[in-house]
């Protein structure tokens, strides 16, 4: 089969799977290994947004959240994977940081919804939770 005879729905899930797939993926492996203050710090910001997070030790969150980026990744860029799992994972990791953007302050506009300078980094989180929905909507149909 060539590239040319994909139905438009796998050459859209691909087009959204591959580099947001191989973006988390990355940022899981930059994680691996981080401990200590590093850890200590990556912990309290995700606390702001999750305040569970606040429960397990620097290291023990460090491993967690390596893990679920390394996880989520290879499963976006796993074509085994069907896109509806591929998407729910991916919409839930992306309304999990959208949590730190809204409840930090100075991430948001006195409006409280448009991003400041220091809030732009995780507004563009937002995208990932709508391309999350598209291929958990978009289904797997052949």
């Amino acid at each position: 089969m060539s590239l040319f005879s994909c139905s438009s729905n796998k050459l859209a899930a691909a087009s959204l799977r591959g580099p947001i797939g191989a973006f988390i993926l990355n940022s899981g492996i930059g994680k691996m290994g981080l401990k200590g203050e590093a850890a200590e710090g990556l912990q309290n910001f995700a606390a702001t947004g999750v305040p569970a997070m606040k429960k397990m030790s620097p290291d023990t969150f460090a491993k967690f959240i390596s893990g679920s980026e390394i996880g989520i990744g290879a499963a976006l860029l796993c074509p085994l994977v069907p896109n509806k799992l591929a998407g729910v994972a991916l919409a839930t990791f992306g309304s999990g940081l959208l949590t730190m953007y809204f409840k930090n302050e100075g991430m948001t506009e006195k409006d409280g919804i448009r991003p400041t300078q220091d809030g732009m980094t995780l507004a563009k989180d937002s995208w990932l939770v709508a391309a999350g929905l598209a291929l958990a909507f978009m289904g797997d149909k052949k």
